[in-house]
């Protein structure tokens, strides 16, 4: 399978995985979205999310595994939610996660072990605390109270947070939607060009 060893080391490179999505929901309604944008089903044994908790030095804080026997198809997506979110994530859930962010936690999905790893994509950053979230977009402490997806024109991850997150519309990998916005959730990637910020179907 894509992501292990195979003895002639061709395999040993990461594929293409990036966060899709991420909520930030009301309660315990939080979910991180990963997405296989590879051609072969990945095993996420040698994946994790580490995660620093209201800021850090540049290093993670928490090394966070994938279940084990975890897998995600190619053009699918694996769902992290928490344990107890809404019966809606928990239908798209593969894998849980207590510790999910509040807003200013910084997940960055790597390929790897914990001594050694490569940084394939981020939400947030494992430094200083940004307050009560990040901005995305323009958007003020959009990691926090809201929904974030990645457009579509958006093909692999980026281990640059700043870049990623962007400063307007524009400029950002990603698409900031109000609070319980989970009509992306489950699959990827999306057509955006009938939505209208704020007014879902």
């Amino acid at each position: 399978e894509c992501g292990e060893c195979n003895g002639d080391g061709s395999s040993c490179s990461s594929a293409n995985l990036f966060f899709s999505e991420a909520a930030e929901g009301s309660s315990n309604n939080k979910y991180l979205e990963v997405y296989n944008a590879s051609d072969a089903t990945v095993s996420l044994s040698g994946y994790a999310f580490p995660s620093s908790s209201n800021g850090s030095d540049g290093t993670y804080e928490y090394w966070n595994s994938f279940s084990e026997g975890a897998e995600v198809a190619a053009g699918d997506v694996y769902v992290i939610c928490h344990g107890s979110a809404d019966d809606f994530i928990q239908a798209e859930c593969d894998g849980y996660h207590t510790y999910l962010s509040n807003g200013d936690d910084g997940y960055c999905l790597v390929f790897g072990t914990a001594d050694g790893f490569e940084i394939l994509d981020c939400v947030g950053d494992w430094w200083a605390d940004p307050g009560s979230g990040w901005d995305v977009a323009g958007v003020s402490a959009a990691t926090k109270d809201h929904t974030i997806v990645r457009k579509a024109s958006v093909m692999t991850g980026n281990s640059d947070w700043t870049a990623s997150a962007g400063t307007s519309e524009d400029d950002s990998e990603w698409i900031v939607f109000d609070q319980n916005t989970w009509d992306y959730l489950g699959f990827h990637p999306h057509d955006f060009s009938s939505d209208v910020m704020g007014c879902m179907d």
